[in-house]
C-alpha cells in the first residue's frame, strides 16, 4: 500500500520547503491544504482516517506546518483530539521548522558536551525555536538561562516549560543591549542564538572575551548574524578556544532528522512526533543517545 503525507498548513499557501522535504523522504503521495485551522480540519482528519481499514492506517500520515508556530500548536492539539481507539493516523509537528531544527541545535552540542552538568544561555529563548533549545537542554539537565529582552516573557516562558519536563534548571533572564546579553554569557559552557533574523546578540570579537565558552552556536543566517563571530557556515569550526556552529553548519543535521521524522510516521498510526519525540530521532540521526 502507497504512502500518504497529508500536509496541514496553517498559511493561505502550503510551504514548498515542506513539500520537497516530503517527497525527498519517500512519500508515495503528498496532499497539501493551507489555510487549515482547527474550526476547519476535522472534515480533513476524518477524511484520513475512514479510508482505509485500522490495520492499513499507518499508510497514512499527517503533517503540520506554517510560519505560525502557536497556531500550528493549536491545530495539531485539534488534529489529535479528533481521533479515537484504532482510528488515527500518526502526525508530525514541526510549524516553521521549530523542532527539527531545536533537535538538531542541541544534538550539535552534545557532540563536544556532557549536557547534564553544561550551563547554557539561550539567547531569544522566548522564540518558537528558542524556547524548544532551552526545553530539550534542560531535559537533559543542563542549568539553562533563558535569555529575552522582557524578564516577564522569558519567566512565561520557563514556567511553560518546567509544565512539560519536571525538575528543570531554568533561570530567565531580561536583556537588552549587547553588554547585557556579554555579561550573562559569562562563565557558561553553551550559548544558542536563536533570536528573530537580522538581530545580533553577541558582537564581533566577543568569543575571544568569554574565556570559559566551549560551544557557540548561531541559529540565524540571516545578517546581521545572531553571533557576530559566527560563520553562516561554520560546523565544529575553532574560533577563540570555542567550538562553533552557523545556521547552515546546524542545517545538515537539521535536513536529516526532518526527513527521517517524516519516514518514521509510516511505522505506526499512533505516533505524534513533537519537541521531545522529534530529539529521540535526532540523536539516533548523530549516532548519540541520551547517556552519552
Amino acid at each position: 500500500m502507497q504512502k500518504i503525507l497529508i500536509q496541514f498548513d496553517t498559511d493561505s499557501h502550503p510551504s514548498t520547503f515542506d513539500r520537497v522535504v516530503a517527497v525527498d523522504a519517500g512519500v508515495d503521495h503528498l496532499f497539501s491544504y493551507g489555510d487549515v485551522l482547527p474550526e476547519n480540519v476535522t472534515g480533513l482528519v476524518h477524511g484520513a482516517m475512514f479510508t482505509r481499514g485500522p490495520n492499513d492506517l499507518n499508510n497514512t500520515a499527517i503533517f503540520v506546518g506554517g510560519s505560525n508556530v502557536e497556531a500550528g500548536e493549536k491545530l495539531t492539539a485539534r488534529v489529535t483530539s479528533t481521533f479515537f481507539g484504532p482510528m488515527r493516523v500518526s502526525v508530525m509537528m514541526d510549524s516553521n521548522g521549530c523542532n527539527t531544527t531545536a533537535a538538531a541545535a542541541v544534538v550539535a552540542a552534545k557532540k563536544h558536551l556532557d549536557l547534564a552538568t553544561t550551563s547554557a544561555v539561550v539567547l531569544g529563548g522566548t522564540g518558537p525555536v528558542g524556547q524548544r533549545v532551552a526545553q530539550l537542554l534542560a531535559a537533559e539537565g543542563s542549568d539553562v538561562t533563558l535569555v529575552s529582552r522582557s524578564k516577564d516573557r522569558a519567566a512565561s516562558a520557563c514556567e511553560a516549560i518546567a509544565a512539560k519536563v519536571e525538575g528543570v534548571k531554568l533561570t530567565p533572564a531580561g536583556a537588552s543591549s549587547s553588554d547585557e546579553f556579554v555579561s550573562l554569557c559569562k562563565g557558561t559552557k553553551l550559548v544558542v542564538a536563536a533570536g528573530a533574523a537580522g538581530v545580533c546578540f553577541l558582537p564581533e570579537g566577543t568569543l575571544q572575551s568569554l574565556n570559559e565558552l566551549a560551544v557557540a552556536i548561531d541559529l540565524n543566517a540571516v545578517p546581521p548574524t545572531g553571533i557576530a563571530d559566527i560563520g553562516v557556515s561554520d560546523k565544529a569550526k575553532e574560533a577563540s578556544n570555542t567550538i562553533c556552529y552557523g545556521a547552515l553548519g546546524v542545517g545538515g543535521t537539521k535536513m536529516k532528522v526532518h526527513k527521517q521524522a517524516i519516514a518514521s510516521l509510516f511505522e505506526d498510526n499512533d505516533l505524534v512526533l513533537d519537541t521531545a519525540e522529534i530529539y529521540q530521532l535526532a540523536l539516533q540521526v548523530a549516532g548519540l543517545s541520551t547517556t552519552d
